[in-house]
């Protein structure tokens, strides 16, 4: 038979064990009312149960602070930086203001301080005389042999076609130069004589290669533009080059020639030279430029 004493012990048994559940249930409400009233921080919800005041915040600050003066000092220096490499970009040169006149040079114009040389200009075995070259003042070779001869053969050649050339005008020395071009100063005025005769020491005439040509019996042509429509002007121009002659200064080219066309004026130059710049319809001075 079980004593009263056993069955009052086991009878009690339930009841401790709920009021350990129950406890333990209020304990964890607890916790969890207080971890919301410090929004679910820990170390907040020690702190505010101990009493304890953590620096650990203000240290996070004051991080907080110097990463954000560092970020605002990152974003200042490289606009600095950006200035100073703005500053050593190398700047372009202004064009040289010599260069640029040689480009635009134009050939109608003497150059102030241009002086007669001692020598003549040569360039590839080819003799230049224009405003930019002088010749010496003494240079006087007289008619070249060249020239003439070859001057001979186109004269025949063209009579087989019913045209007399002739040469109206070949060497002029300096002095006669001289006499001519104060002529023309006198009557027409210093501009408009320059752009169809040379000055002494600048006349192609006085390196001997020079040849006014025309036809004789019809003088009226002669040193006139009106030659160019004439059937032995045409017949010179598109033949002249096979015997070593070229038109000297073609219609518009004044600026790279010095000088108005001239359709009567043909210079010697050899039958090479003179092939050449005759197909590839160019003036002496761009010829002479490419060699």
């Amino acid at each position: 038979m079980q004593s009263r004493y056993s069955m009052n012990k086991k009878d009690k048994k339930p009841y401790i064990k709920w009021i350990l559940i129950i406890g333990a249930l209020l304990i964890a409400a607890s916790i969890t009312v207080w971890l919301y009233l410090h929004d679910w921080d820990m170390e907040r919800s020690l702190n505010a149960l101990t009493g304890g005041n953590s620096q650990q915040p203000v240290v996070e600050s004051e991080a907080e602070e110097q990463i954000a003066d560092v970020q605002e000092e990152d974003v200042v220096i490289p606009e600095e930086k950006e200035e100073e490499v703005e500053e050593e970009l190398p700047v372009t040169p202004e064009p040289d203001e010599e260069a640029v006149e040689e480009e635009v040079k134009d050939a109608t114009v003497y150059p102030e301080s241009i002086e007669l040389p001692d020598e003549p200009t040569v360039i590839d075995g080819i003799l230049l005389a224009n405003k930019q070259n002088p010749l010496p003042s003494d240079y006087a070779p007289g008619v070249n042999p060249d020239a003439q001869d070859a001057f001979g053969a186109m004269r025949a050649e063209a009579l087989k076609s019913n045209i007399d050339l002739t040469a109206f005008s070949t060497f002029r020395d300096f002095a006669r130069q001289k006499e001519l071009y104060e002529g023309y100063v006198a009557k027409d005025g210093q501009e408009k004589a320059d752009r169809y005769s040379a000055r002494p020491g600048f006349s192609e005439h006085q390196t001997g290669l020079a040849f006014d040509i025309g036809e004789s019996g019809a003088e009226q042509h002669w040193a006139a533009a009106s030659f160019g429509d004439t059937e032995a002007g045409k017949w010179v121009a598109d033949n002249a080059h096979r015997f070593g002659f070229i038109l000297r200064y073609p219609e518009g080219k004044e600026q790279l020639t010095g000088y108005m066309h001239e359709s009567w004026h043909f210079r010697y130059v050899g039958k090479e030279a003179a092939k050449e710049i005759y197909d590839a319809d160019i003036t002496l001075e761009e010829y002479l430029e490419q060699q």
